[in-house]
């Protein structure tokens, strides 16, 4: 027979919870990272993905098929395999952006790096330790992702470097809140999970993916403001 958990065990239980999100996500950062730098040293695998078109296009798909898996059928899944999936998808994301080593310097790939990393640790304890409800500006952010992907695929045509930094700056504005919002979310979420050991650990790796998402676009956005470009 199971027992209620007082008041101090639900806090040290949602306290691991959070631990297990952050430390995957940072450990598939990490992989992401890893995986960008070497595949940028290595001719032999980055001109296949920098001059295949398809290849590209099929590496954005795969992504996509693996985060809608991951999130889709987290629970019908076993932690392993859900495991496995995110720590494919953050090394297939490495391949994808190993393309930022060609076009910025390493010094401002740094840089914008540790901003980001400056910010989103900063949004996270907000949205950890705040105790205003966070729904409202979750929903905004997401109507407004919704106009950053049409804006994007507008200027696709328009090819305007004035609504691109406009685009930019709302990317910024989106991400951040996201982060605020998605920690207050898992956080939420950890306090009422009442689910075995192996259900509280998939959906810690759900948490973990969807920080890792806010993480790597907030980053992409930043680059596009701090990254200096590349003169050789």
């Amino acid at each position: 027979m199971e027992y209620p958990q007082s008041p101090y065990e639900q806090r040290v239980s949602s306290t691991g919870f959070m631990y297990k999100v952050y430390g995957w996500m940072s450990f598939a950062l990490a992989i992401t990272a890893a995986v960008a730098f070497y595949v940028s040293k290595n001719p032999a695998i980055y001109a296949p993905i920098k001059t295949n078109s398809w290849l590209l296009v099929g590496l954005f798909i795969f992504q996509l098929v693996l985060v809608i898996f991951i999130s889709a059928a987290i629970m019908k899944i076993s932690y392993t395999t859900a495991f496995i999936a995110f720590i494919i998808y953050a090394a297939s994301v490495g391949l994808t952006l190993s393309f930022v080593f060609e076009i910025y310097t390493k010094s401002s790939i740094y840089a914008t790096f540790l901003v980001t990393a400056g910010m989103f640790g900063v949004t996270c304890l907000y949205g950890y330790f705040t105790k205003s409800d966070l729904t409202s500006i979750g929903s905004f952010a997401l109507m407004g992702l919704f106009g950053l992907i049409l804006g994007g695929i507008v200027n696709i045509f328009l090819k305007s470097s004035g609504f691109d930094f406009v685009l930019s700056a709302v990317g910024v504005l989106i991400f951040t809140l996201l982060t605020a919002y998605d920690s207050q979310k898992i956080k939420q979420m950890a306090k009422g999970l009442m689910a075995s050991q192996e259900t509280r650990k998939k959906i810690a790796i759900l948490g973990s993916l969807t920080l890792y998402l806010d993480f790597i676009n907030l980053f992409l956005f930043m680059l596009r403001f701090m990254g200096q470009g590349r003169k050789d």
